[in-house]
């Protein structure tokens, strides 16, 4: 499974962390910054640009899913949420992250780096990852908020 990372310059660490810990389950990880430039100098940037180039890379298939972390979660998530297909949601604990995708089938799940530290954050993928959606009643809900999105789009 390909997953795509974003972040801003709230969560570069966090970031890098979770890549390697996914990346060591198996998973095939891209990196889409912020990051560190030669110097080892922060690479400042805009949450909304991380939010919607993951939300873009998940919704074209270049990426299964997103994992967006800014400092709290929220303004990344709201961001990768204007992309049309795009269901992100902000999690910080397990059990939201879970269900999340078992109900609402989230592409993306984003949290805060300074909310969630490092071992929250990888039991929160654990969940979002080893969860599957469920379908039935639940497939009607996800319908109902792709129609919202389409009756926007018109």
């Amino acid at each position: 499974m390909k997953i795509g990372f974003g972040c801003d310059h709230a969560a570069i660490d966090l970031k890098n962390e979770l890549i390697e810990y996914m990346s060591n389950k198996g998973y095939d990880c891209v990196d889409y910054g912020t990051g560190y430039d030669e110097n080892g100098e922060v690479i400042k940037c805009d949450y909304p640009a991380k939010g919607r180039q993951v939300g873009e890379a998940v919704v074209k298939g270049d990426v299964e899913y997103g994992v967006l972390i800014c400092g709290t979660g929220i303004g990344i998530s709201m961001s990768a949420n204007k992309v049309p297909g795009v269901r992100a949601a902000v999690c910080s604990e397990p059990y939201s992250a879970r269900l999340t995708k078992q109900h609402n089938n989230a592409n993306i799940i984003a949290f805060g780096a300074r909310v969630v530290g490092t071992e929250l954050a990888k039991m929160i993928l654990d969940e979002f990852f080893g969860a599957e959606f469920e379908g039935g009643r639940h497939q009607r809900r996800v319908d109902m908020i792709s129609d919202i999105e389409k009756d926007y789009m018109k």
